[in-house]
């Protein structure tokens, strides 16, 4: 099955064709080399996180991009488009804030999300290569987008930072458990989402204990409510004699 979660799936056709390197054993570059990679962005769940890495100095940065860019509109190329535009936003910030100069090499994430960055950078010939971001800032950011699942709630031990099927699942679960609370954290712009795992997860959170419980909460709070308005307002015994006659 195909997810959105596999990296190798979201790479653009034209960086198929590319040769790149990887960022753990880079050609060698008179220069500086900033590193930028991506993490969330083919992840069911929550925001998405692009890190930048200065390698002479270590320092590393991150932008985050908010799930609700991800959101399933009327138009079906918005929430394919604003993100990318929001993460082109972010990169020009990210660069400026590195001081980025002209003598600076940047290895990007074949990634598409980058699709906008990359025309950006042709249109104003600032130098990049394509690469395979492995290593520190795989590790850094892909570290920076459990911290904001854990904090969303998502408690599994086998939520890591490898991303692929496992954490899709892991974060579908999660949705499952409380689906009507925490749909809201979905990026449900995926095709896949409305078309198909939406009802899935609607169907395992309606068989789950939590929503019987729920259900069972519910009841009782609507048979106390019944009560109190009963004890509130009581109905006489003579009046209702009265009004039988």
């Amino acid at each position: 099955m195909k997810t959105e979660t596999i990296k190798d799936d979201r790479v653009s056709n034209n960086e198929d064709q590319e040769s790149c390197q990887s960022t753990i054993n880079p050609s060698e570059w008179k220069g500086r080399t900033i590193e930028i990679d991506d993490a969330g962005t083919g992840d069911l769940v929550g925001n998405s996180f692009i890190g930048f890495r200065d390698t002479i100095t270590g320092k590393i940065i991150y932008q985050s991009v908010p799930v609700d860019l991800y959101k399933e509109d009327e138009d079906q190329k918005k929430h394919i488009l604003e993100p990318k535009k929001h993460i082109l936003k972010v990169v020009i910030k990210a660069l400026r804030i590195l001081n980025h100069k002209e003598g600076d090499r940047i290895l990007l994430c074949r990634g598409n999300c980058f699709d906008l960055v990359r025309e950006y950078f042709d249109e104003n010939e600032i130098y990049y290569e394509a690469a395979v971001v492995e290593g520190v800032l795989q590790e850094a950011v892909e570290g920076r987008l459990i911290q904001h699942l854990r904090k969303l709630g998502v408690s599994s031990k086998k939520l890591t930072t490898e991303a692929g099927f496992q954490r899709y699942f892991v974060l579908f679960n999660w949705v499952c458990q409380d689906f009507p609370n925490r749909e809201r954290y979905v990026k449900t712009g995926f095709p896949s989402w409305p078309k198909k795992w939406r009802m899935i997860a609607l169907e395992r959170y309606q068989k789950s204990e939590n929503f019987l419980s729920q259900r069972r909460e519910l009841i009782e709070q609507r048979a106390n409510e019944i009560y109190n308005v009963m004890l509130e307002n009581p109905i006489s015994a003579r009046k209702t004699v009265s009004n039988s006659r």
